[in-house]
């Protein structure tokens, strides 16, 4: 499988907003799968700071070595995640990624990129299925497409 927007689309993701509008969005409130993608056509000078808040006093900003190491030429992709609930998952993404102390450590890794305003989110309902199930199956392909898991899902590659 490719992981670019038209065979997302084609897989049935719906969205591509920026996170600011995930409030007023018509995403779901049932269980699903997105994805959060960033066009970028080279490696990013990432930030040295995470905008992302501190949830009981640990500091989600991870080394720029670390980042690097991370990074996934062309992929659009930065990140697969699920949710039991969408729109509360993805609204606590961004609360976090808007420096709220929220505990959604999962993905932190994509506020240290540049220009977040050009990350997007889209999302596909999992209904018969479970979300985690779902997940698990894309990262899998993603990691067949691409040599490794998405830019900001394999928090074990930093050593946390």
């Amino acid at each position: 499988m490719q992981f670019t927007r038209p065979v997302l689309e084609a897989a049935g993701f719906v969205g591509w907003i920026p996170f600011p509008a995930i409030r007023e969005s018509a995403c779901p409130s049932s269980g699903g799968v997105y994805v959060i993608t960033y066009s970028c056509s080279e490696p990013p000078t990432f930030a040295e700071q995470s905008c992302g808040g501190w949830f009981k006093g640990k500091d989600p900003t991870a080394s720029l070595a670390a980042l690097s190491a991370n990074w996934v030429d062309d992929a659009e992709v930065v990140y697969i995640g699920k949710a039991d609930r969408l729109k509360r998952r993805l609204t606590q993404f961004a609360d976090f990624g808007a420096g709220k102390p929220i505990g959604h450590w999962g993905g932190r890794l994509i506020w240290q990129l540049p220009r977040t305003d050009q990350l997007l989110v889209a999302w596909r309902e999992t209904p018969g299925r479970v979300p985690l199930e779902v997940e698990g199956e894309l990262i899998a392909a993603f990691r067949r497409a691409y040599g490794k898991a998405p830019f900001a899902n394999d928090p074990h590659r930093l050593g946390a």
